[in-house]
């Protein structure tokens, strides 16, 4: 079965996210999913505070057990954009819009280590009531929930 890797700060665990997870878990089938999530240090790189490690981590596994019960899975923290994909392979990077650039950017790294690339299946954003994707931004911004329902 494929070995599938999927990354990000996951600030807020907004729809958009838990699309990307699902796809990773569905291509995994019954192997273990790597999941990439952003270190303090390099999350808190960004202009606004972001949530701990612990408590992004801790979203994510409350996610997984209502999506699957018995698959594998890892979490692995991320001090660089591309964690374990410039040594191990994967069969799929799960990527957003936003976050494909960086999964061209492994892909050619690997290249020049004499690696195979890995298949990247990008997700479409998930849009919100008013037909603007959800990001994690425009939730701590009050403009919408994470389910991309307006707030008023």
């Amino acid at each position: 079965m494929p070995r599938v890797v999927v990354g990000g700060t996951f600030e807020c665990l907004h729809d958009g996210h838990r699309e990307l997870l699902k796809k990773a878990f569905e291509l995994a089938g019954n192997e273990e999913v790597h999941i990439g999530l952003t270190s303090n240090e390099m999350a808190n790189m960004r202009p606004r505070k972001i949530p701990d490690y612990s408590i992004r981590k801790e979203k994510i596994i409350r996610y997984i057990h209502q999506i699957t019960v018995c698959q594998k899975y890892t979490i692995i923290e991320l001090n660089d954009p591309y964690g374990k994909t410039l040594e191990e392979d994967y069969d799929y990077i799960v990527v957003s819009p936003e976050t494909y650039p960086v999964a061209l950017k492994i892909n050619k790294l690997r290249a020049e280590k004499n690696l195979k690339d890995i298949n990247i299946v990008k997700i479409d954003y998930v849009l919100a009531d008013d037909q603007i994707r959800i990001s994690s931004t425009r939730i701590v911004l009050g403009e919408i929930d994470i389910h991309g329902r307006l707030k008023s």
